[in-house]
């Protein structure tokens, strides 16, 4: 688990609150790929990844517990993932979602097909987030900034 128990509850009370009517397991399931997509893009600096627009409502969830957020990043490594938001619906590109798939997969986990889909796929759930990251705004991890 990446975070405890206690702060994933708190993070999908976060998607909960932020999506009136959605369900404990559909939320769950949204931070749970939120947490996966952060992990890769911290074991991926450079590679540019992005979340679908379902995925990206759990990782301002995430970014909304900032000492839970810092401290994920913390534990991944160096690179504190931070983002970019993009609200361009032309910005869509499925390369950059199955890049980022693919990524979490070669960590060792599936990702959830279902949350993972164009916007105009977005028939499961709806989202209140309407980021929508692609090439342009990708997430690329930068390494700590170096102060003289």
């Amino acid at each position: 688990m990446l975070i405890t128990d206690r702060e994933f509850l708190s993070v999908r009370s976060t998607v909960m609150d932020a999506n009136p009517g959605m369900n404990e397991v559909m939320a769950g399931r949204i931070v749970e790929e939120g947490l996966k997509f952060v992990a890769a893009c911290s074991r991926n600096p450079g590679v540019g990844l992005a979340p679908s627009r379902i995925v990206d409502e759990g990782w301002h969830a995430l970014l909304l517990h900032t000492a839970v957020y810092a401290e994920l990043c913390a534990r991944l490594g160096d690179e504190f993932v931070h983002h970019y938001p993009g609200y361009d619906p032309t910005h869509y590109d499925p390369p950059v979602l199955d890049r980022t798939r693919e990524a979490i997969t070669a960590l060792g986990w599936a990702a959830d097909e279902e949350l993972w889909v164009a916007p105009a796929d977005e028939a499961l759930v709806s989202v209140a987030a309407k980021c929508q990251h692609a090439p342009s705004c990708a997430i690329r991890p930068m390494p700590k900034p170096e102060w003289p």
